[in-house]
């Protein structure tokens, strides 16, 4: 079977990819060893927020006096019934990319795809040609040895989406977004959480004022945050323990939990894919590409977590989208990687776009600083969130370097800095932008405002 375009991977890099293609007209298979939708449908992004929802809603049961409300009884988790809920919530995203396949005469072929020639895919023992094929085929868990996962005791993301029990305490190796949330998961729920990070703050990508927020904010949950601590080694004992040692401030000690959750980044799956063969170049476990996605084969692309940049869905599917389009001639702009929001979607969350203030001071950019606290929020205050804050660094120009923000929602407010430092909008320009009222999102203009000494309710 001849077509234009051959799509290795269903995620969020490969069938927007897919449905670009044909939406210019293009003749477009997808190949898929698994579900439709990929990791991140299935078994990341979706899921997990299905979790933290149930979570979200555990935690405002037990506070429900806060709010005037009664509840008669105790609430209790039913891990079996949220992880349910979770899978149906996957399941019908699924079916949602599987429609729109359809919808646009997308061929989906099952099987685990492998180059055989620059052109050429074999799946399944069947040979497909392509004028272009992109690689999509995303990323998994990374496994380290100090960490021997074993799926029941030792657990990656994977393991922790169908965790129909709760441990009665658990260690969290990994203080990233997937380490975060899950951690503050499992506190909310009740179970004794230990988070062991290896640099010398959480959430260390994020801006250093988020990051001491976030560490307060755990602790609230009696969770224990453990920085500049190194895993040595862990050992399941005969009686299902789960013993941990680790070197840190207080030199080398053993911890013990119910469950160890691995959450130490993820590696790109590029083996067995026929790489070596065709002599596609790769570098540090990435497949090397140029702005459009080319790689060292001509007619063979790559997108998404197996290319150099941050490995997040929405990244994979601007790559797909300028992948395709500068196959098809269109001559698209290359994908800004100075702008790439950024979530965590603990409670509260957190929310990030452009320059930390560290990354500020360290290039020599003279910058400002604008702050709101959600304290001041009458929005957030109504809602009982008050934790947190925007934080806004402008250039000398007043320009957007960057935008920082933890709170209730912080999320969904998000996308108006990442298109203000898109289009480049000034600090007038956002505190002159009239923001509903009462509304979160009034915390940028405030926090703009701010910047320029002429904060109102602060």
């Amino acid at each position: 079977m001849k077509y234009d375009i051959i799509i290795v991977g269903s995620g969020p890099g490969g069938y927007v990819a897919a449905i670009r293609a044909a939406q210019l007209g293009r003749k477009v298979a997808l190949v898929e060893r698994a579900e439709a939708g990929g990791v991140c449908l299935n078994w990341g992004c979706i899921p997990t927020k299905a979790l933290l929802k149930s979570a979200q809603v555990y935690k405002y049961c037990r506070n429900a006096e806060h709010y005037g409300l009664h509840i008669d009884g105790e609430v209790q988790p039913d891990m079996a019934k949220i992880v349910a809920r979770s899978r149906e919530v996957a399941q019908t995203m699924s079916r949602g990319v599987q429609f729109l396949l359809k919808k646009n005469a997308i061929d989906l072929i099952q099987g685990f795809g492998r180059l055989t020639a620059p052109g050429r895919l074999d799946v399944g023992g069947t040979e497909y040609e392509a004028d272009h094929i992109i690689l999509a085929t995303g990323a998994r868990p990374r496994e380290v040895p100090a960490i021997p996962v074993d799926g029941v005791h030792v657990i990656t993301s994977k393991q922790a989406l169908t965790l129909d029990r709760l441990p009665e305490s658990m260690i969290v190796v990994g203080s990233g977004a997937i380490g975060s949330e899950f951690a503050w998961l499992y506190a909310t729920l009740g179970v004794r959480v230990t988070v062991v990070e290896y640099l010398p703050r959480m959430m260390p990508l994020e801006d250093e004022e988020v990051s001491k927020t976030m560490e307060r904010e755990f602790r609230k949950l009696r969770a224990t945050v453990l920085t500049s601590t190194a895993v040595r080694s862990v050992r399941v004992t005969p009686e299902g323990q789960c013993e941990v040692e680790i070197e840190g401030r207080k030199g080398v000690e053993t911890l013990s939990a119910g469950m160890v959750l691995s959450a130490v980044g993820v590696q790109a799956n590029i083996e067995g894919i026929g790489l070596e063969e065709l002599g596609v170049e790769v570098e540090r476990g990435k497949i090397r590409v140029d702005a459009c996605y080319r790689t060292s084969v001509p007619g063979i692309y790559a997108i998404g977590d197996i290319v150099p940049g941050p490995a997040l869905a929405h990244v994979a599917s601007a790559e797909g989208i300028c992948c395709v389009e500068a196959i098809c001639g269109l001559n698209p702009a290359p994908v800004d990687y100075t702008t790439i929001p950024s979530c965590v979607f603990t409670q509260p969350e957190v929310a990030s776009v452009g320059m930390t203030e560290q990354q500020a001071r360290e290039q020599g950019i003279e910058y400002r600083v604008g702050r709101f606290p959600f304290t001041a929020s009458g929005k957030a205050t109504a809602a009982g969130e008050r934790e947190g804050f925007v934080k806004l660094l402008f250039d000398a120009d007043e320009r957007l370097l960057g935008a920082h923000m933890v709170g209730g929602s912080v999320t969904e407010m998000l996308a108006e800095p990442t298109l203000a430092r898109h289009l480049g909008a000034t600090a007038h320009q956002i505190a002159r932008t009239i923001h509903a009222h009462p509304t979160m999102h009034e915390g940028v203009m405030e926090a703009a405002e701010a910047a320029l000494g002429a904060a109102i309710h602060l």
